[in-house]
């Protein structure tokens, strides 16, 4: 049926996800920083947090893409330029990872920022009154109690992110979208590949879902005991 293109499609299908991890690291990174720059006191870094996230959901990833990908590609290289070193090609996967880290860190951010403001806050305040540290507090209460609320929404995020690794083929990353599109001009059965490709991808978020599903399970466990 796919002539011979299987091992290919699956190759691609490794990159996919490849991508996908190095860029939910990245993403988990710049939520956690956000969340907590929008909920501190400074006006100045809630003001920059409320900024990237408010940019960053209201422009294409697409658009985005071809920007980090072109226009970093040009910065580089004009400030390598003056540094008098040679010229710099961006890798693809580099700045698709880059891109659509830097694009659901925004999102993550708001999946913190709730589930941080869902924690009662009468728990952390008992938490300092004990004598923890702000580190402890967060690593004993507010971290574990975080996590089972921001589950279903970095469910959601992942599987969109992951959805849109899909776009890094349009910056000549060899990936299975990339791997479809050439098995397709060759055979000229753009259906049959393009349908592979789909299935694939539903695959990787079936497997996703089952395991956040399972985890999300395992850490709520005590509290669904407590609520019988």
């Amino acid at each position: 049926m796919l002539q011979g293109y299987g091992t290919s499609l699956l190759e691609g299908a490794a990159l996919t996800v490849a991508v996908a991890l190095a860029s939910l690291a990245l993403a988990l990174l710049l939520g956690l920083a956000g969340a907590a720059a929008k909920l501190s006191r400074s006006p100045f870094w809630h003001g920059a947090a409320t900024v990237y996230t408010t940019l960053i959901r209201g422009v294409p990833d697409l658009v985005l893409m071809l920007l980090v990908f072109f226009g970093g590609q040009i910065a580089v290289n004009a400030l390598l330029q003056r540094l008098g070193l040679d010229y710099l090609d961006i890798d693809p996967f580099v700045a698709g990872v880059a891109t659509l880290g830097f694009i659901f860190g925004a999102y993550f951010t708001e999946t913190f920022r709730g589930a941080i403001i869902a924690v009662p806050r009468g728990q952390i305040e008992a938490g300092r009154a004990f004598g923890l540290t702000r580190a402890q507090v967060f690593r004993r209460i507010t971290g574990p109690q975080m996590l089972r609320f921001a589950i279903p929404s970095f469910t959601n995020n992942w599987l969109v992110l992951v959805k849109s690794t899909a776009l890094v083929s349009m910056i000549g990353l060899n990936d299975m979208m990339q791997k479809a599109g050439q098995a397709a001009g060759a055979t000229r059965q753009p259906f049959t590949f393009y349908l592979a490709v789909g299935v694939l991808y539903l695959a990787i978020t079936t497997v996703s879902v089952l395991a956040l599903r399972a985890l999300e399970q395992r850490v709520s466990r005590g509290v669904k005991v407590a609520a019988l």
